[in-house]
């Protein structure tokens, strides 16, 4: 659908609350897709560019939230929303809040029952892309919480990208992202710290990148994943292909390498002690998932 395409069609009027880099992808999205787009942010110049492209400025959080069924808040945080809104009065009755902020499960739910207290229908949300990304059908969004409220907004979700729709619990758009960003930490460092490993060699970066990421990645540990998962939800783990020890002796091996080389040792160090703790606690005969059972249950307290 081109600019002008989504022009000449009616689409829903929406409110972005907070032009931080995101929020201003996300207004800029709403306008360029056709919806009549109100915008507010505490520093008033961040919404110059967006006025210039057609959207209003509103002058209050009131008048901002009173210009539009609803309201996209893009804010630092579940306390900066309920500060932001506090000027908004009765202006919030009857109107629909999707929250885009980052934080907890259990700050979302909280923010379900603050929204009920103030008749606000409310959605939990996620971007799981970054800002210049806002806009692409195949960037993904999540959701959580009314699936009606999700249904009949739908449409207008979907101009700011693929709208996924988690279930009912609120706190659920917040877990998957947190879970989500936590994997992309992990693969990162674990990518940098390989990188390291081989630079100790003199090895550049370009050749192991290419090895690793094009073809270890997806070959090796994306395909194993995908086909494991069913496993993880029975705990089935069997050790016939390999078992926890054996994979212990590599984590000494990768650990032992990490100090001869010269490079930091924590993160082979700490998952070889998560590893120790899986045998430990009876799994040095399964394979090296069972480190599931490990991870689903509370870091004992020092």
């Amino acid at each position: 659908m081109t600019k002008q395409q989504a022009a000449g069609q009616q689409h829903t009027p929406v409110t972005v609350i907070g032009l931080g880099p995101m929020g201003l992808a996300l207004a800029e999205t709403l306008v360029d897709h056709g919806h009549p787009t109100t915008v507010w942010n505490r520093t008033t110049e961040k919404a110059d560019a967006l006025v210039a492209k057609g959207a209003r400025r509103a002058g209050t959080v009131a008048d901002a939230v009173s210009a539009s069924p609803v309201a996209i808040v893009c804010l630092k945080d579940y306390e900066t929303m309920y500060g932001v809104f506090g000027s908004a009065g009765d202006a919030l009755q009857g109107r629909v809040v999707v929250n885009l902020n980052s934080g907890t499960p259990t700050e979302a739910n909280a923010a379900l029952g603050w929204a009920a207290e103030r008749g606000v229908a409310y959605l939990d949300g996620a971007i799981m892309v970054p800002p210049p990304l806002v806009g692409h059908p195949e960037s993904v969004f999540l959701y959580s919480g009314s699936q009606e409220v999700f249904d009949e907004h739908r449409a207008t979700l979907a101009s700011m990208g693929d709208p996924r729709y988690l279930g009912s619990d609120p706190g659920l758009a917040v877990l998957y992202n947190t879970a989500l960003l936590q994997m992309m930490y992990a693969t990162m460092n674990g990518f940098l710290h390989a990188t390291a490993l081989v630079g100790s060699a003199n090895v550049s970066a370009v050749p192991f990148a290419d090895l690793a990421l094009n073809w270890f990645m997806p070959t090796v540990v994306d395909a194993t994943l995908v086909a494991q998962a069913p496993n993880l939800d029975k705990g089935h783990y069997p050790g016939d292909m390999g078992t926890m020890e054996m994979n212990l002796n590599a984590l000494e091996h990768i650990t032992r390498t990490s100090a001869e080389q010269g490079v930091h040792s924590d993160q082979p160090r700490l998952m070889k002690e998560i590893a120790e703790r899986a045998i430990a606690e009876g799994y040095g005969g399964q394979n090296y998932l069972a480190v599931f059972e490990i991870f689903k249950k509370a870091t004992p307290a020092v």
